[in-house]
This record gives C-alpha cells, sequence and structure tokens, in this order.
C-alpha cells in the first residue's frame, strides 16, 4: 500500500546527553529512519515529518512533541508513526501498551519501532508478542537509572557540590569541581539592599516596587540574557513580593549550601514537593556570602514576626 506521508518521532533524555549515548542521539535518530524509509518501496515519494522531544525523559508522555503527535493522530492527520526503538516512544509500559494496543489500532495508525522489530501492520511477528516484555524492560532501566542518579546526588550534596545548573540572583556558578557559588556584582548589591530595607521594616511589595524603580533585571530575565536567549514565560518583566520573598528566606546568601530540599513523587511521576527541613543536607559557609549571618537572622526573625493572612 503506497504511503504518502510518513511520521516520525525523536527523543532524546537529559541521561542520554549526559552519558554521551551518540547512538540515541536526535540526530542519528533522524537518519536511521530516513535511511529506512528511503529502502522501503511503499514509502517512495513520500513526504517524512518530524516530531522532537530534545531533553524530555521516556516516563511521562508530558512532552510537547509526543503530545502534538498525538493530537494530530486523534484528528485524523497521522496514520504511521515511526521510532528508532519502543523506548525513544515512552518508558511507561502501561501507558506505552496502551497507545500501541489501544489507541493507535483505533485510530488506524500503524506504528514501527525500527531497533525493535515492532510493526503493528505485522501482528502475528515474534517481535510483536516480545512488545510486552520490552516496554517493561525499558521501565525498568528507567527506574534504575532514577535510583543512580538520586544517589549520585545525595552523596554530591553530602560533600558540599552544588548540584544547581544556574545560581540564585546575586551569584554565578563557579567553575570548580564543587561549582560553589561565586558573588555575582552589582546584582549582589540588590540582594543586600533588599536584606537592609527588610530588616528596617519595609514589606515585600515595598521592596518590589522599589526594585522595579530603579530598573532592576528580574532573576528570570537575567538568567536567560545571560544564556542569550529570550525570556520563555511569559512576564511582564517586573518584581513582585513572591520573587522578592524567595531571596529574603534563602540560605544561600549567607553562604550556605542547601540540598536535598526538593524531591519528586517517584520517577514517573516528576511533580516537586519539599522534603521535611530534617531531610535537608546544610553545609554551612561553603563560599563567600552576600549578606552576613547577623543580618540574615534579623530578616528571618522579620519573616517569622509577619502574620500569615497579611501580604509582607
Amino acid at each position: 500500500m503506497q504511503c504518502d506521508f510518513v511520521f516520525a518521532y525523536l527523543r532524546l533524555s537529559r541521561d542520554d546527553k549526559e552519558k554521551m549515548e551518540e547512538s540515541n542521539s536526535i540526530k542519528n535518530q533522524r537518519l536511521l529512519i530516513q535511511h529506512f524509509v528511503e529502502k522501503q518501496p511503499e514509502f517512495a515519494g513520500a513526504k517524512l515529518f518530524f516530531f522532537v522531544d530534545d531533553g524530555y525523559s521516556g516516563t511521562t508522555f508530558d512532552r510537547p512533541g509526543v503530545q502534538k503527535m498525538l493530537d494530530d493522530a486523534k484528528t485524523g492527520k497521522i496514520n504511521l508513526i515511526i521510532c528508532k526503538d519502543l523506548s525513544r516512544f515512552g518508558r511507561n509500559y502501561i501507558e506505552v501498551g496502551q497507545y500501541i494496543d489501544y489507541i493507535f489500532p483505533s485510530f488506524n495508525i500503524r506504528f514501527i519501532a525500527l531497533n525493535d522489530n515492532v510493526d503493528t501492520a505485522n501482528s502475528n511477528s515474534a517481535s510483536m508478542d516480545m512488545m510486552p516484555m520490552i516496554n517493561i524492560f525499558n521501565e525498568w532501566h528507567a527506574a534504575s537509572t532514577s535510583k543512580k542518579i538520586r544517589a549520585v546526588m545525595a552523596s554530591n550534596a553530602k560533600q558540599g557540590k552544588y548540584h544547581a545548573p544556574v545560581a540564585p540572583f546575586g551569584y554565578l556558578v563557579g567553575d570548580t569541581e564543587e561549582r560553589l557559588p561565586v558573588v555575582d556584582e552589582p546584582n549582589a548589591s540588590y540582594v543586600r539592599m533588599m536584606y537592609k530595607m527588610r530588616s528596617e521594616g519595609a514589606s515585600s511589595p515595598q521592596i518590589a516596587k522599589a526594585l522595579n524603580a530603579q530598573r532592576v533585571i528580574t532573576p528570570s530575565d537575567y538568567t536567560y540574557q545571560r544564556l542569550g536567549k529570550p525570556n520563555p514565560y511569559i512576564s511582564n518583566h517586573l518584581w513582585n513580593a513572591s520573587m522578592v520573598r524567595d531571596i529574603l528566606e534563602n540560605p544561600i546568601y549567607k553562604g550556605s549550601v542547601v540540598s536535598q530540599k526538593y524531591t519528586t513523587v517517584s520517577y514517573k511521576n516528576h511533580k516537586k514537593f519539599i522534603r521535611d527541613s530534617d531531610e535537608w543536607v546544610v553545609i554551612e559557609d561553603a563560599f563567600e556570602p552576600i549578606v552576613d549571618k547577623e543580618l540574615w537572622d534579623k530578616v528571618q526573625e522579620v519573616n517569622d514576626s509577619c502574620s500569615h493572612g497579611k501580604v509582607t
């Protein structure tokens, strides 16, 4: 049967990048699928379209590329999907099985995973029989990798290493092995101003107003400015009380590394939540502070004394 359009899905996770798994690179996935399509007589002259998720875990289907592909599939725009292998499509065996066994057939969509020899047009093949086991193994691999990453992060935290990709406003990530923050002037001077104003009784909205009056760049805008990229988040580019409170409550400004503060529900559910404070890893006096401990403690006393029902 002649096919006019071929749709391919490509995915690369952050773990793949860190492990330098070149075979899983977006470029190699694209070339593999292109070569396959070119060799198949049934795809002669077909137009090839790609959906790509670069830097997304396969344990969740909350990925922009795959969601766009699935939305198009459900509206009848797609009747063939090709992936490098089943793990590129996803590592959640329940959801992968649901799409391949139930949803795709209901929309008359053919699914091919090249390296696993899976082709739903050949439902009686041994590879199709093995597909549930392959999906379970793919999820097991994700769970195992997650455990290893959590163990490494916990070990690095106890050694005082800074693991965040960017430092909070007023700091830059250092270039040493520990990546400890280094003071970033003049932004550090604005942090000191915030702490001084708060210690003297100014509220968070008042501090935000003062920062906006001085046209101080917001933390998010500053981060993307350094990366040379536009800020992808909807923003009015103004400070607000929440931004100020985040800075006034962060112990990093007194020179402390705080790690293991946040975690996720599981390797499949990436929703973050705050651990109990006794589970945090805190290393005091790890690097140069922006404010001294006396001022930081005074500001925390002001924060604690304020009523929870009052905007401060």
